[in-house]
């Protein structure tokens, strides 16, 4: 359990906030990040809400998001997602002219939103429409390399607190690596420590800098005010905004509170978890935002049984989903219908040796199928396919069937393993990782990943090792 509290929720992050860039230009926010030490003492940092009588709430309005991107681009399409937490959705595209992009004027919720040429290039802006004029070029092809607020005074200020955040989150990932390895610990705690108070200052920072904003109170809600109290730690966040949608608060908050106050046991994680549900009942939309939330993350985590609590308990329950809307079930029924005993979502994706392969067909060959989730970078699946070839050939006579599907980003690396391996079941790819659409219906997030289906694409078993596909074929095929 110890270890799946470390990875609880880990992705609950807004991808694309992100940026290598490192530059040396001083801002309002940069000034607020002290030079690294080889200690640091942890200091709290003083804080102050960003949160105003002009910034509170949700506000819909006009905006012109336009710009330059350089790089003989012209003729390339450019797209504007629309966020929801850690999700996101294409709602826009425009073409690039003379190395200029225009989404031209249409209305904006207050949040963020994403412009990017594909699920792997996408830089997340601001959205409110207190400025109704955007203009953001960038630097480079890759978006979130380069970017500059031309009119944007308020992401302006974002994209110098991201540059920061960037730089101090991979100084942090550092530091925690080295920890396992080090006889050092407090002294790197310490480090990590300092490293988070360097974020806080520079939140403080942006706070201060950019009054009145939405970035002002996206920095008030990222950390509670009140960490070490249960009873207190959502009383910060107004539940009736709905612009906190358009951000990744509250997936980022919620991991944070199941950190703390679960205390890794299933009675705790369902307290969190009516907790949160009580918070955020003061608005439907927030509600179901939340709830999602949760049952996304705890079956992501591999925590199913956490999960169906909040499925069973919420979203499926007469009483207590009377006022859900059709989409939050409709999404739920997404993992649903990932249970044992229920049908996956089907597909037909391009095999490594061309033509395609539909899984409904699939199935019907075989008495069994197995779905296996896996890349060519993946060390225990290198450990697992010399098992699977032995069970394939043993079964494979007896109607024992095996579709591969790579999440690989690389064509060439998913070719070589495929040969490397001497697979000679059926292998598919749609070559976009963890943003392959097949992975996110199948909500895997790590390799392996295996699902055992008959032959009508129900699901019989969800094992975790090959051995136990063996088992199963065992009682089932001799």
């Amino acid at each position: 359990m110890n270890q799946i509290l470390i990875t609880l929720f880990s992705l609950f992050t807004l991808a694309s906030c992100s940026n290598t860039d490192s530059s040396t230009t001083s801002s309002k926010v940069q000034d607020a990040v002290q030079a690294e030490s080889p200690v640091v003492e942890s200091n709290p940092v003083a804080t102050v809400s960003g949160i105003t009588d002009k910034n509170a709430g949700d506000k819909v309005g006009p905006i012109r998001l336009h710009g330059k991107v350089k790089g003989m681009l012209d003729g390339k399409v450019i797209y504007l997602y629309e966020t929801e937490g850690k999700n996101d959705a294409v709602v826009d595209s425009t073409e690039i002219k003379g190395g200029s992009y225009d989404f031209g004027v249409r209305d904006y919720g207050r949040g963020f939103y994403m412009v990017g040429f594909d699920v792997n290039n996408k830089m997340a802006l601001i959205m409110n429409p207190d400025e109704q004029d955007v203009e953001v070029d960038f630097g480079s092809s890759r978006l979130e390399s380069l970017p500059t607020a031309k009119v944007s005074e308020e992401n302006k200020g974002w994209i110098e607190y991201f540059k920061i955040e960037k730089k101090l989150d991979n100084e942090i990932r550092t530091l925690r690596r080295s920890r396992s390895k080090s006889s050092f610990k407090e002294r790197i705690d310490q480090q990590i420590a300092g490293k988070e108070d360097e974020k806080k200052a520079a939140q403080q920072t942006a706070i201060a800098s950019y009054p009145d904003t939405f970035l002002a109170k996206f920095m008030s809600w990222k950390n509670s005010d009140n960490p070490s109290e249960k009873g207190t730690y959502w009383e910060d966040i107004d539940f009736t905004d709905v612009s906190i949608i358009k951000t990744p608060v509250i997936p980022n908050r919620i991991q944070e509170f199941m950190r703390g106050y679960s205390g890794g046991e299933e009675s705790g994680f369902y307290n969190c978890i009516d907790i949160v549900k009580a918070k955020a009942e003061v608005n439907p939309q927030v509600m179901e935002f939340a709830l999602y939330t949760m049952l996304d993350g705890f079956y992501q985590s591999g925590m199913e049984n956490i999960s169906m609590y909040v499925l069973d308990a919420y979203i499926l329950d007469e009483d207590c989903s009377a006022d859900l809307s059709d989409v939050i079930k409709q999404r739920a029924q997404g993992i649903i219908n990932l249970q044992i005993g229920k049908t996956p979502p089907n597909f037909n994706i391009e095999e490594v040796n061309g033509g395609k392969v539909e899984l409904a067909k699939e199935v019907k060959k075989h008495d069994y199928t197995l779905v296996m989730f896996w890349a060519s970078w993946c060390h225990k699946c290198e450990q697992e396919i010399p098992v699977l070839k032995g069970v394939y050939e043993e079964y494979a006579d007896k109607g024992f069937g095996v579709i591969g599907i790579s999440v690989d980003q690389n064509r060439a690396a998913w070719e070589k393993a495929v040969t490397d391996n001497g697979v000679t079941w059926p292998n598919v790819s749609q070559l976009q990782m963890w943003n392959s659409p097949v992975a996110k219906d199948y909500k895997v997030t790590q390799t392996p990943s295996l699902f055992l289906l008959d032959s009508e694409m129900r699901i019989v078993d969800k094992p975790k090792r090959i051995y136990q596909v063996e088992q199963f074929l065992k009682s089932k095929l001799n």
